[in-house]
């Protein structure tokens, strides 16, 4: 494929431009030994037979971004077996060096141009948004995954959103400790609550904020995928911070953990067109409908920042029809985003032709490694 910029006609600023992966090492990661690419703005079709490793290769891309990542792996999960010597992850992303390291029984460690930095910072450099298979069940399972869709969804938006997240779930641990073991008296609840309560109302403002934000893209961008109406529903009453956890505080000794607050919501989804909620759909309208969500996304980022988000695609292509998936394509090459998708075969990025770059991913004695 060759060297020219993707959507060459979109009407994007120079900073958006500059917003890509320019150069990513591997060291000893998942199934990579040693890989090194050399890239440019434009999306990035990764494609190889199952097993070869492209998926570790996105997974790699997704630890540039607050967070453990498109799989949510611990750092020693990340490391090649059965070689027990850590790994490393090194980018260069518009114009800053990032370097990501684990020793073994270690956490990952984050280098920004040389220093230490904490990984909130890296929200910060390059918004990233992913969408992989096992999301596919985002609308009929759990309301955590659909928790975790938005709070990702919050962070290309607020950078320090996961820092706020991770306050209030450390509060809320120590306070259920507290539920558990039928402490009750209030002055050990005081500074939880109030921490709770604090990160708890930005959590409640950056996800509302990042909503709005999507939905008005949604409404405002044309695209050939189906659009949904979002909301954030709570199965308990409103969260209005410290009062509301003392006025709990009986009720919740009795279940022995916190029954209200933001760790509480959902999001919800309608088929605009059908009037359907997403979880009664059919399961290719539930993914044109994540597809859409990330669009959007991307967008409502764009319009905010001026720069969009790198996207994560993994094994996308293989689950749209020819027709979807050329919509796919122009609507990324539009955007002006660096996607990096997956699939087994090159066929299926066949409609991208020079507006992309080619990677084939191949496995070598157990090795991955990208074919010359």
């Amino acid at each position: 494929m060759s060297s020219c910029r993707c959507g060459s006609d979109a009407d994007l600023s120079v900073e958006t431009y500059n917003l890509y992966i320019s150069r990513l090492e591997l060291y000893s990661f998942r199934s990579h030994r040693r890989t090194a690419l050399d890239l440019d703005a434009r999306p990035v079709a990764i494609h190889g037979p199952n097993g070869a490793g492209k998926t570790n290769l996105i997974e790699a891309v997704s630890m540039l971004s607050p967070g453990r990542g498109l799989r949510r792996a611990a750092a020693d999960e990340l490391m090649r077996r059965p070689d027990p010597i850590g790994w490393r992850v090194a980018a260069e992303v518009a114009g800053h060096e990032i370097g990501l390291r684990a020793e073994p029984g270690q956490s990952r460690a984050v280098r920004i141009d040389g220093k230490a930095a904490p990984q909130a910072a890296l929200g910060t450099i390059v918004p990233m948004l992913w969408l992989v298979p096992s999301m596919d069940r985002l609308w009929i399972e759990g309301a955590e995954g659909r928790r975790r869709f938005l709070d990702r969804m919050t962070l290309s938006f607020v950078p320090d959103h996961g820092e706020a997240v991770l306050t209030y779930e450390k509060a809320m641990r120590e306070r259920n400790r507290l539920l558990r073991d039928q402490v009750r008296d209030p002055t050990w609840y005081g500074a939880l609550e109030r921490q709770m309560a604090e990160a708890g109302v930005r959590i409640i403002a950056n996800r509302y904020q990042a909503l709005n934000a999507v939905s008005r893209a949604q409404a405002q961008g044309a695209t050939a995928f189906p659009v949904s109406d979002l909301d954030i529903t709570e199965p308990e009453e409103v969260f209005f911070g410290t009062d509301a956890l003392a006025d709990s505080r009986r009720r919740d000794l009795m279940a022995g953990r916190t029954l209200v607050g933001p760790h509480r919501a959902d999001l919800a989804a309608i088929y605009r067109a059908k009037g359907v909620p997403a979880a009664q759909c059919s399961t290719g309208e539930q993914k044109a409908l994540l597809i859409s969500l990330i669009l959007a996304n991307a967008r409502a980022v764009r319009d905010a920042t001026g720069r969009v988000p790198v996207l994560l695609l993994d094994e996308v292509a293989a689950h749209l029809d020819a027709a979807r998936r050329a919509a796919l394509y122009d609507e990324i090459c539009a955007l002006g985003a660096q996607a990096w998708m997956t699939g087994t075969s090159a066929d299926l990025f066949a409609g991208l032709e020079d507006r992309a770059q080619a990677i084939e991913i191949q496995e070598v004695d157990g090795v991955s490694e990208v074919a010359r």
